[in-house]
């Protein structure tokens, strides 16, 4: 099962926001296919940064680097790419993007080559993942999150998603949460994600507001989201801590256990060196007895490491994801009840939508 082929190309999706369609820059994809010798194929992808910069260390360093080993070989393949990727220390940055669509890809070709899906190859915990949706965008108004909230309530959802730091400061976002939760009801799983937006003080500050209406967890609730400053949080409040969308390879998961910064291990394959990394988090997740999610707007790509682990709780479903993924893949799986199945068909389940691709296609 030897590579013969690694092909990379990018691609701009448009999306809006809902409700109020509000258009947002393109969305920009990474897609790497790898061939081996006996016709297996595999596809990975890796999401909106450095786009340019992502495809050329596809292109023009993993690429050549890998062609003729065995796709079975996971370890040596990596073995072969760290020093490329990092001559020396930790990879970091658009390094592990690269190598996040490239690893994907083989996951998605040994899947496809045992017939088997690759939430089966992680341990096949389940079938399904539980869905949250990221939905609470600085976009909407007060009345246009209570407006989209019911909305998603109507379509089965449980569990929501709003981001906080708003330009308008920590009052502000504190006047959002509420008027959401008395909206929406205490049924409903509440979560909040700073994206790594704001201070350390400006977060100290939020918690003690949020904590009476009961969120869920507290995501990227500060700039850099440091281990130590994590530990510090985590002491003064009572919300859970997750983190782990953009820089969540096994290291930096490592730093927060070791700092007792985190409630939630949330990592992302299509930023953090892909499913061989993730499932390194995933053991780690195990040994310290947290769950393990996902964030990030991983789609497809996260939900199966949330499925095939037997501490994965709830994959993440964006508004904005889900359009890019209907445009991608022919008949994309959907959410029923808060849930989504693991398509039957084996690797990721998904095929690419060919057409599409070539209308979104972007020339280097």
């Amino acid at each position: 099962m030897k590579i013969v082929k690694v092909e990379v190309s990018i691609h701009a999706f448009q999306n809006s926001i809902p409700l109020i369609n509000k258009r947002l820059e393109d969305d920009y994809r990474i897609i790497c296919q790898i061939e081996t010798d006996d016709g297996h194929t595999g596809f990975g992808m890796a999401s909106r940064f450095l786009w340019h910069g992502v495809a050329a260390i596809v292109e023009k360093h993993i690429g050549p680097a890998i062609l003729g080993m065995d796709a079975r070989d996971l370890e040596k393949i990596h073995a072969r790419l760290q020093p490329i990727l990092s001559e020396r220390g930790s990879m970091t940055g658009i390094n592990l993007s690269a190598l996040s669509c490239v690893d994907l890809a083989i996951w998605d070709l040994l899947g496809k080559a045992s017939g088997r899906t690759v939430a089966e190859m992680l341990g096949g915990a389940k079938d399904y993942a539980d869905v949250y949706v990221t939905y609470g965008f600085a976009a909407f108004d007060i009345d246009q999150l209570i407006e989209m909230g019911r909305i998603l309530i109507g379509k089965g959802h449980s569990r929501l998603k709003m981001l906080v730091g708003s330009k308008l400061g920590v009052l502000e976002d504190v006047r959002r949460v509420r008027a959401v939760r008395a909206a929406l009801g205490d049924d409903i799983i509440l979560a909040v994600d700073a994206n790594e937006s704001i201070g350390l003080e400006d977060a100290m500050r939020l918690c003690p507001y949020l904590e009476e209406c009961n969120i869920a967890w507290f995501e990227d609730p500060f700039r850099r989201v440091d281990a130590r400053d994590m530990g510090m949080m985590r002491k003064r409040t009572t919300i859970p801590l997750s983190a782990g969308q953009m820089d969540g390879h096994s290291l930096r998961f490592r730093e927060w256990v070791e700092h007792d910064g985190l409630d939630i291990f949330m990592p992302n394959s299509m930023y953090n060196g892909g499913m061989t990394e993730t499932r390194r988090v995933a053991y780690l997740s195990q040994i310290y007895n947290k769950p393990l999610s996902d964030a990030g707007g991983g789609g497809i790509w996260c939900l199966h490491h949330v499925a095939g682990f037997r501490n994965g709780t709830l994959a993440e479903m964006h508004l904005g994801t889900e359009q890019v993924e209907a445009q991608m893949f022919v008949d994309p799986p959907q959410q029923k009840d808060g849930r989504i199945d693991i398509p039957k068909a084996p690797g990721f389940g998904v095929t690419l939508n060919q057409d599409r691709l070539k209308e979104t296609r972007v020339t280097p």
